[in-house]
């Protein structure tokens, strides 16, 4: 096998890879529930990659992701379910379909008649793929129904509580305002104020599940994911405290030789240092 600009020299590698009798034991013995997680893993390292600026990261894992739709799409094939081209297919289908105003007549559209167009569409698409589940003989979704249907549970969960706020917002079930939500915390960490104050590890819990719930509220409110901004936060305390290890590396120290007095005071001076250079 020789490398290749072409997708389906891709494809050829995949097969080799799962035949029987001279493929690779590891590839073979996976199936879907085992390739998920990784499927998973090369989303995130690809967005990873596009926060870094990094684009020859990129490319690799791109390269890496598409691996996984070829993976699911062989496992597909073998089952004589769908292939590779059927997935291609799916997907050109879809973007014509929810784009007319591009690739059909509905031309001239304002961005307000996009989305409202947008959600026409998908609640058709929805009701055909509920229409060919049941020609199949598949049983319906157990979360088919309601506002709240469809959104996956595996998301990340600070992204899935704002997909189901957002869905909730469609009935009119949200705050008119951020403030409002803001009013929503303060009650949620008084109430975690009590549950510490009760003991109850189980009530711990619960209230800082709402309150990490109302937060990605109003992440929503001022049009900020809550994964970004967790991301975000994450990257600024990895800086300062690597601010204050080199701090203490220069006398000679590590940050457990240091009481917490002191690393706060470090933790400060690398903030006042970060504002002053911004």
């Amino acid at each position: 096998m020789k490398p290749s600009r072409d997708i389906e020299r891709l494809i050829e590698i995949m097969a080799a890879l799962r035949t029987p009798g001279t493929g690779c034991p590891w590839d073979l013995e996976q199936d879907f529930a085992s390739i998920a997680p990784y499927t998973v893993e090369e989303a995130y390292e690809v967005a990873d990659a596009i926060a870094r600026g990094d684009l020859v990261d990129l490319k690799d894992e791109l390269g890496d992701l598409l691996l996984q739709v070829v993976f699911h799409a062989r496992m597909a094939q073998e089952q004589d379910s769908f292939a590779f081209p059927d997935v291609v297919e799916a997907i050109t289908t879809k973007l014509i379909r929810r784009h007319p105003h591009v690739f059909g007549e509905a031309r001239d559209l304002s961005p307000i008649e996009v989305k409202a167009l947008w959600g026409q569409i998908k609640a058709q698409e929805k009701a055909d793929k509920a229409r060919a589940r049941a020609e199949a003989g598949l049983p319906e979704p157990a979360d088919a129904k309601g506002v709240l249907a469809g959104v996956p549970t595996t998301l990340p969960s600070l992204t899935r509580a704002w997909k189901l706020q957002a869905k909730a917002s469609t009935v009119g079930f949200d705050w008119n305002n951020a403030r409002l939500v803001l009013d929503k915390i303060r009650e949620e960490t008084a109430e975690i104020d009590e549950a510490l104050a009760s003991g109850d590890k189980t009530a711990i819990k619960e209230e800082i599940g709402d309150l990490l719930f109302v937060i990605a509220n109003l992440a929503r409110h001022v049009d900020a994911d809550p994964e970004a901004c967790l991301t975000a936060a994450n990257a600024k305390f990895e800086r300062r405290f690597a601010g204050i290890e080199a701090a203490l590396e220069r006398q000679g120290r590590e940050p457990r030789q240091a009481s917490l007095e002191e690393l706060e005071a470090l933790w400060q001076q690398v903030k006042r240092a970060e504002r002053a250079t911004s």
